[in-house]
């Protein structure tokens, strides 16, 4: 069976709901077919139950030993057939549910890291949160339902010849009343999703509510906000709960039509079937076979509605996707991107006149360390102004130049997997750099610990320790640090001082900080007053011939 998830899933389209299922069902042809083939097999197979039990009662009717035994051959090479068209159908149906599951996943991780700070204004909270929950498994369920919907069309088209084969008036009223109770389904499935997008956005509504309640709970008990917001959080919830209900009534009605529709459908056709064979119209074995069809058409007639109802949910919910995936970052990625491999030789950041050379361990130094951050960032391409970025597409410069800042967060899960996502093997080393064995040897199971949610297990100075070694891992072909050691004590600061610049030696690496003990290790230091670039050297030069580079780096507030 496929490996999921799958590794390279290329460009999806997003032009519509409609084109992005096109999609999903492209991608995984290799087993969306193969199920849709197994699911029409299996149906037909079921299908031709009844007739053939129908053939073997008229064949017992005139004591016909042998054709008795040739149809119950016949009945039992096709039950045969339906269990195991059965079980492969079900195995591709189960992987082409998790494929397309797992692709909207990656679909909708790649855009939001795409979007980075974009994301919250582009998007609500809840409503990245319940696409992650809810609308994943809705497209799963569409691409699913395909392979049962089909055969059960088939199901009901074959029944349809048989029977018109065998009694026109009976054929006719299976290819009327399908139609209808299709079309009485349908006007109950349009209001229903309705009611369900309608809770929906609620429900993404209220979990963005819910976000910004717990990110903020301490700023809201400081200025004694909490009861007020948690009156409109409870509000919005009963809201919510009264739309479900609502929308929990249709559904019954739909669940309840499903059942009843059906059931109706096979009293009218025993009561024909029963008064055609009072007339001579049908024998027993036909009577029978005409029975067993009504009853075998609620299956593929409650597969069809459900296929429906499953199909429109997938669409709904691909919409979502698709606005997900149209919405646009700060940053976008020009018409005709430069070649990767050219993106070669000095970085600059006009703005502030800073030039980093390549192969050289950079410092940045700024009176402010906000204008050291804004650098980083356009240097990074996290805003404007780096020159000659904005010519490549986004992707290759997030490839070849990371910036580690300490907004970035350690996410749950194994220790290693957080570190060394790709298995790279430069772990130990990175350690090492970063001063931070002391802080794996005190874990329990090492690298294979437990990270708690956003590493709150960890300290401030060991959460900075971690973010770095996840950096030298990294090991791009330009790494940017913002104030890497600004939560650590001096002598640990001192020991990462001296082995992080051995680590990158050779390697492109800007420095953000004001730390003596690694400024003195740099090749390069630029002093940045007032957002500009005014004096560049090393360490030393610096601190000797500039007045206001060594008292910020001094922490000397003495004009």
């Amino acid at each position: 069976m496929k490996q999921l998830p799958v590794a390279d899933l290329g460009a999806p389209d997003g032009r519509s709901a409609t084109r992005y299922l096109a999609w999903q069902v492209r991608r995984f042809a290799s087993t969306v077919y193969p199920a849709v083939a197994m699911a029409i097999l299996w149906m037909l197979c079921q299908a031709v139950v009844p007739a053939i039990v129908g053939k073997a009662i008229d064949a017992t009717a005139r004591h016909d030993g042998r054709g008795l035994l040739n149809w119950s051959l016949v009945l039992l090479v096709a039950g045969g057939g339906q269990a195991f068209f059965g079980v492969a159908r079900h195995r591709f149906s189960v992987v082409n549910f998790l494929a397309a599951l797992f692709a909207t996943v990656q679909i909708t991780v790649r855009q939001a890291a795409r979007l980075g700070s974009a994301l919250p204004r582009r998007i609500d909270t809840g409503e990245v949160v319940a696409i992650g929950t809810a609308d994943i498994r809705a497209v799963g369920a569409a691409i699913d339902i395909l392979a049962r919907g089909t055969g059960s069309a088939v199901a009901v088209v074959t029944v349809t010849v048989i029977l018109l084969a065998t009694s026109v008036p009976l054929g006719l009223v299976v290819v009327l009343g399908v139609p209808i109770l299709m079309g009485v389904v349908g006007l109950l499935i349009k209001p229903l999703h309705h009611r369900q997008q309608f809770t929906r956005e609620q429900q993404g509504l209220l979990t963005g509510r819910a976000a910004d309640l717990v990110g903020g709970l301490r700023v809201l008990r400081g200025v004694g906000g909490e009861a007020v917001m948690a009156e409109r959080y409870r509000s919005q919830s009963q809201e919510l709960r009264a739309a479900g209900v609502r929308t929990a009534g249709v559904e019954s009605l739909l669940e309840a039509a499903q059942v009843l529709l059906p059931g109706i459908f096979l009293v009218l056709v025993t009561w024909l079937g029963a008064r055609f064979a009072l007339d001579g119209r049908l024998t027993v074995g036909q009577l029978v076979s005409f029975y067993a069809y009504a009853a075998f058409l609620v299956a593929p007639l409650r597969q069809l509605t459900e296929a429906l109802d499953k199909l429109t949910r997938g669409h709904v919910a691909s919409r979502r996707v698709v606005a997900l995936m149209g919405a646009t970052t700060d940053l976008p990625d020009p018409v005709d991107p430069r070649p990767a491999d050219e993106l070669t030789g000095e970085l600059a950041d006009p703005e502030s006149g800073v030039v980093i050379r390549p192969g050289e361990i950079t410092a940045i130094v700024a009176s402010a360390p906000a204008d050291a951050q804004r650098i980083a960032d356009r240097l990074g391409r996290y805003a404007e102004g780096g020159r000659g970025l904005n010519e490549f597409a986004l992707a290759d410069v997030r490839e070849r130049i990371l910036l580690a800042d300490n907004d970035a967060r350690l996410f749950t899960g194994p220790l290693r997997d957080d570190l060394d996502p790709h298995g790279t093997g430069r772990v130990p080393q990175a350690l090492r750099a970063a001063a931070a064995t002391d802080i794996v040897e005190a874990l329990p199971d090492g690298l294979d610990s437990e990270v708690a949610e956003r590493g709150r297990s960890f300290s401030g100075g060991q959460q900075q320790r971690l973010r770095l070694v996840r950096a030298l891992v990294a090991d791009p072909e330009t790494l940017i640090l913002v104030e890497p050691t600004s939560a650590v004590d001096a002598h640990t600061e001192a020991r990462i001082a001296a082995r992080l610049i051995g680590a990158r030696a050779g390697r492109t690496t800007v420095i953000c900080t004001s730390s003596p003990l690694v400024l003195d290790r740099t090749d390069r230091v630029v002093y940045v007053d007032q957002g500009r670039a005014v004096a560049v050297g090393t360490h030393r030069e610096l601190l000797d011939t500039e007045p206001r580079y060594a008292r910020t780096v001094l922490r000397d507030d003495q004009p």
